[in-house]
């Protein structure tokens, strides 16, 4: 029998970064996140891989990472148990360029900024052997008090642990790893000094498997597989207007791609969480337009500016069609506040993506149940690491673990 290795997850939101230890085999030991809605989706997804009522009441803690109760939580749940990897990854909003953009001060005087020190608190006091930090690459370049961020995180980091900070090494993006999605993401791994493993060899060992549209031009897809598209993600979802769908309906396929036969277990006959938004007579027509035309919103402006409540130099790309034969743009959680970043591909339809369509995007198995409101349910999509994207991260991990 192999071994059973552990992780935790910090930030853990709704449990895509878990989803993808789940499906290498490890076993949770602690998810921490502030919002109750995604916490009760991390519990739907235990009891899904047969935890015990017991043990998910305890492991999953619904609270504030910069809270000593949840910390003496966090303690009594680890007791002395040895923690293989600790996942997680604060809060993007205030290190990403579209909310520092958005913000006067550039989120200078955000408390999220330095809620990676809490990551950090839980890192030196129960050392697991690896940890992995997931951000926005947008970390990088953040100065929230005047100063670079990230080399204080690397340096805070590396007392007890080797790292690498090369940015060609650790940005990621998850559509070379089977996601339908362009993603780029920092994805720091540590390993404990006393290991005497290499980060780099574990970087080395996160296998790509996809090409990505830029490796084309530069001619670097030989031994990959193509990139994975919308289309390849949702075409085979029942086609609804605004307003239609249910939480949960009946749905076969007849013929799988590849992806959808990674994301669809086989025997599974439910869909849940396609429920489109409803959308005003105006908000449709925009749909229609942008998507059948493939436009932009100056585009529209220039043969329908009755439609236009937005100034198309502004805001240009405030209103985006998803191109069904490429992978997806980023799925942001902002999709809670409003879809005109995912106008879905078919004019048809003239509407915005579904929670499970955007999950589809995330690489989120389709037997993954997101719980409350919908608003909510698109935030947790939004905020999550791609499940696909977190496997080969574990599965590189497992391979060095002993």
């Amino acid at each position: 029998m192999s071994k059973k290795y552990t992780f935790i997850d910090l930030f853990a939101g709704c449990g895509g970064f878990s989803e993808g230890f789940y499906q290498e085999k490890f076993e949770s030991v602690v998810h921490v996140d502030f919002d109750a809605p995604a916490c009760e989706t991390v519990k739907e997804r235990m009891r899904y891989y047969n935890y015990s009522e017991n043990a998910i009441e305890s492991a999953v803690i619904c609270g504030d990472l910069t809270s000593d109760d949840v910390h003496k939580q966090i303690d009594s749940v680890i007791s002395n148990r040895q923690v293989d990897v600790l996942v997680g990854g604060p809060p993007c909003q205030t290190f990403s360029s579209v909310g520092r953009a958005q913000d006067k001060n550039s989120m200078r005087n955000d408390p999220r900024n330095y809620l990676f020190r809490s990551y950090l608190e839980i890192l030196e006091k129960h050392k697991p052997k690896i940890f992995v930090f997931e951000n926005v690459s947008g970390l990088l370049s953040a100065k929230p008090n005047g100063n670079y961020i990230f080399p204080e995180i690397v340096e805070n980091m590396s007392e007890y642990y080797s790292l690498c900070d090369d940015r060609g090494t650790i940005l990621l993006n998850s559509v070379h790893y089977g996601v339908p999605q362009i993603r780029k993401r920092v994805i720091l791994i540590g390993v404990r000094k006393d290991l005497k493993i290499n980060p780099l060899d574990i970087y080395k060992a996160i296998e790509k498997t996809h090409y990505s549209p830029d490796m084309v031009v530069n001619n670097e897809t030989l031994g990959l597989q193509k990139y994975l598209t919308v289309e390849d993600a949702i075409s085979d979802l029942p086609k609804l207007l605004p307003g239609e769908g249910q939480e949960e309906v009946e749905h076969e396929i007849a013929i799988k791609n590849s992806f959808t036969r990674i994301v669809r277990p086989n025997g599974f006959s439910k869909l849940y969480n396609h429920v489109a938004r409803k959308h005003n007579n105006m908000d449709q027509q925009r749909y229609e337009l942008l998507s059948k035309n493939k436009w932009q919103l100056k585009d529209l402006a220039k043969t329908r500016p009755d439609l236009i409540h937005h100034d198309p130099k502004h805001f240009g790309n405030r209103y985006t069609v998803q191109v069904a034969d490429k992978p997806g743009r980023t799925v942001v959680a902002h999709l809670y506040k409003d879809g005109n970043l995912f106008i879905h591909p078919d004019h048809k339809q003239k509407r915005t993506f579904t929670v499970r369509e955007a999950a589809r995007v995330q690489s989120f198995p389709d037997d993954f149940k997101f719980v409350g409101s919908r608003t909510n349910q698109y935030k947790q999509v939004g905020n999550a690491v791609p499940p696909l994207m977190a496997r080969q991260i574990a599965k590189a991990i497992k391979t060095f673990l002993v």
